[in-house]
């Protein structure tokens, strides 16, 4: 009867992913987000998953992006985190973040594990309209 439900729940892991923790993947955030505080984009490429660090190549390329795209996670005031999902088998945080303006942005990370753990897939900035604090 063990060997059953063993076997069970290694193919539910296999089929399903094992359960993922949001504090882990917020923290991969956070540290990436304290490596832009500090305009250290070689560390904050390090949180870039591999398909975006090969997009990149380098800190510099990286760098340039953040800072004009994406000026909120560069200098955020403040940030607050939400739900963490699971939509078509990726995985999502939603972060909302106010900029030093005070202006709220609310923005979808797309995650990925790797050998290294959770890294960042993607940042999709949402209407933030559509978002009550």
């Amino acid at each position: 009867m063990r060997a059953v439900i063993t076997g069970a729940l290694m193919w539910s892991i296999a089929a399903f992913g094992a359960a993922a923790d949001p504090e882990e993947m917020q923290a991969i955030i956070d540290r990436q987000l304290e490596a832009f505080q500090a305009d250290d984009f070689a560390a904050a490429l390090e949180f870039a998953s591999p398909v975006l660090k090969q997009y990149f190549r380098t800190p510099e390329n990286f760098g340039r992006m953040v800072t004009q795209g994406y000026p909120m996670v560069w200098r955020p005031g403040s940030v607050r985190y939400l739900e963490s999902r699971i939509e078509d088998g990726a995985h999502w945080q939603r972060v909302m973040i106010t900029d030093q303006q005070g202006t709220v942005h609310v923005l979808d990370y797309r995650m990925t594990e790797t050998a290294e753990g959770w890294r960042i897939n993607g940042v999709k900035i949402l209407d933030s309209s559509d978002f009550t604090a």
